[in-house]
């Protein structure tokens, strides 16, 4: 083979190699085109993170004589109705003053009242703690959905930010404990949902039921609880739920079953404010 064969050859291959940069140039560009399209999910109807900072801090500050439980910061996480992360946030002045593992929690919290509520019908995390016991109808629920790890791991001073890993992404998750609610629009239209983390769960749900009260988004219909919401119903006794939908007492800090029965009736839901 002579130099003058060689030299086609050697043009060839450098025509290849320049489809083949085009063609990863253009998959590389589809791709982050996909990624910013993701990163901004329809979060209309939804609070945006000020709103929602400052709703949470507004509540956290009343402390536990109001909520119950140990007063410590929490961390808040609003999904749409996809499960997709629209806002995340903590109420304290860093996110070194909440725990650090209730940001995940919150995001499932949300992610689970979400994905099991209906226009009609309304659970709460707080309403699937009994039957997901051993022995009972939901049992194994805790782990049916992993939280998403791409929504879950980044840049830590990110977490809680507008740039937050789990804005546009599903977060994932579920939990079975107080704390998760879903989000309804005036007109009785569910839009997705809210978790709070980082005391008691049951102060967790005392919060996040203050919280959608103040956002107008708690227009529920029908519920598991007496007062037909989806309210926590503490009703374990000897290990056993008489409603099937109850909820442990929680230990630690200001007791908060009062505060938990008298939620129905001081901050009703939307359907029943007049």
């Amino acid at each position: 083979l002579s130099l003058h064969d060689a030299l086609p050859i050697s043009a060839n291959v450098q025509i290849r190699v320049r489809h083949f940069i085009v063609s990863v140039v253009s998959a590389t560009l589809l791709w982050s085109g996909s990624v910013l399209a993701q990163a901004k999910p329809d979060c209309s109807g939804l609070p945006d993170a000020g709103r929602l900072k400052s709703v949470v801090q507004s509540i956290v500050r009343e402390g536990s004589s109001k909520n119950g439980g140990l007063g410590n910061q929490e961390w808040a996480v609003v999904v749409n109705r996809d499960g997709v992360g629209c806002a995340v946030i903590f109420s304290g002045t860093t996110s070194s003053d909440e725990w650090p593992g209730s940001r995940v929690i919150a995001a499932s919290k949300a992610n689970t009242a979400n994905g099991l509520s209906v226009r009609d019908y309304a659970i709460s995390t707080a309403n699937i703690f009994a039957a997901s016991q051993p022995g009972q109808s939901l049992y194994s629920f805790a782990t049916s959905a992993s939280p998403n790890p791409e929504a879950v791991f980044g840049d830590p001073t990110s977490f809680g930010t507008p740039n937050d890993p789990m804005i546009g992404k599903a977060v994932g998750g579920t939990i079975v404990f107080g704390g998760g609610l879903a989000l309804y629009s005036s007109d009785g239209r569910i839009i997705g949902g809210l978790g709070l983390s980082g005391d008691t769960s049951c102060t967790d749900h005392v919060i996040a039921w203050k919280v959608r009260h103040e956002l107008g988004l708690d227009n529920v219909a029908m519920g598991p609880s007496q007062a037909h919401d989806d309210n926590m119903i503490v009703d374990i006794q000897n290990g056993q739920s008489l409603s099937g939908f109850g909820h442990p007492s929680c230990k630690g800090g200001t007791q908060s079953d009062y505060i938990i029965r008298g939620l129905s009736q001081q901050f009703p839901v939307g359907s029943r404010r007049h």
